[in-house]
């Protein structure tokens, strides 16, 4: 039977639903021609280049099997790095290692491998097991992320990154998604990572979900969530609505990360962000979106990204 109420109660509050936001946001606002830009990392990548927008460094892309085989030039230069898949997925086929002395590599949890399952996981990659479509891969091998010290506690054993939903150039929704043990240093929600609603006009952390359940203090390091103040929010804004010029595409999750040494860049982009952020924040992103639909109604001429940061700024407080 058809809980009504609870229906009644969702649209009361402005929660968007995975058929409304695939029919009513991704299907008007996305055109497909524009997904091989986001759904492959590595021409991500090219992508932001062009539009001077940082990227973490790429050290080198396998495509074939016979790479695999000789690995050493790139792995006795780079003593830490992280392993993707291009065209991967929710975070599956990523592989972070913090140091190495060539035949045996470290995870971020202590966890060791040897250079053998270094080689398998890259084949598997290739292979497509990690991919969206199961079709044959690239393997991208990036230099490893230093976390900010403004996240120290409030990350476990990984990278946090700031999920920002932007809707035709406009921030609209901002969530910090940080890791924990379960989630084996990843930032992914469903792999067992938080999610930490943020303030947009201020970039203040403010609600907190785990394991689809609401809490206040982080699981494992047990600091405050709602202590967490990002910095360079400005600049993390500025970079997420360059990213509707860049992609062309009018509703994307922009991933984002913040650099010890070289600040805020671009991790990743997604056409079909999930509906989760809605949670993190206790709020819905119907009235958000509609907030800049008919504000673009009025107003058709593209503004500016300063222009486009500062209204979202005044508008989502």
């Amino acid at each position: 039977m058809i809980n009504f109420g609870i229906h009644r109660l969702l649209r009361q509050k402005g929660i968007l639903g995975m058929n409304q936001r695939n029919t009513d946001y991704i299907g008007r606002f996305n055109n497909r021609k524009y997904y091989p830009i986001v759904d492959d990392k590595l021409k991500t990548k090219q992508r932001a280049t062009q539009f001077h927008i940082p990227t973490p460094t790429l050290i080198t892309s396998l495509s074939t099997q016979h790479e695999i085989k000789y690995p050493q030039k790139w792995i006795e230069e780079y003593k830490a790095f992280a392993i993707k898949p291009s065209k991967g997925s929710g975070g599956k086929g990523i592989l972070v290692i913090t140091e190495h002395d060539g035949e045996i590599f470290k995870k971020p949890s202590g966890q060791t491998l040897t250079l053998f399952e270094i080689q398998h996981h890259l084949s598997n990659i290739l292979a497509g097991l990690h991919s969206l479509s199961g079709n044959l891969d690239t393997a991208i091998i990036e230099e490893l992320i230093y976390m900010d010290e403004i996240f120290e506690g409030y990350s476990h054993e990984g990278i946090p990154d700031i999920r920002i939903i932007v809707f035709q150039g406009y921030p609209v929704m901002a969530m910090v998604r940080l890791s924990t043990h379960s989630s084996d240093g990843k930032a992914n929600l469903h792999q067992g990572a938080l999610g930490v609603g943020v303030n947009i006009a201020t970039g203040q952390c403010i609600d907190a979900i785990y394991d689809n359940e609401r809490v206040t203090h982080h699981p494992d390091t047990h600091k405050k969530l709602s202590d967490l103040q990002l910095k360079n929010w400005n600049e993390l804004l500025r970079l997420a609505s360059g990213c509707y010029e860049m992609s062309n595409l009018g509703y994307i999750g922009v991933d984002l990360v913040l650099d010890k040494f070289k600040g805020p860049m671009l991790l990743e982009l997604n056409a079909r962000p999930g509906l989760s952020i809605q949670v993190a924040n206790k709020a819905g992103l119907i009235p958000r979106l509609q907030q800049v639909e008919a504000f673009k109604h009025t107003h058709p001429m593209l503004e500016t990204v300063e222009q486009r940061v500062k209204r979202a700024q005044e508008w989502f407080i």
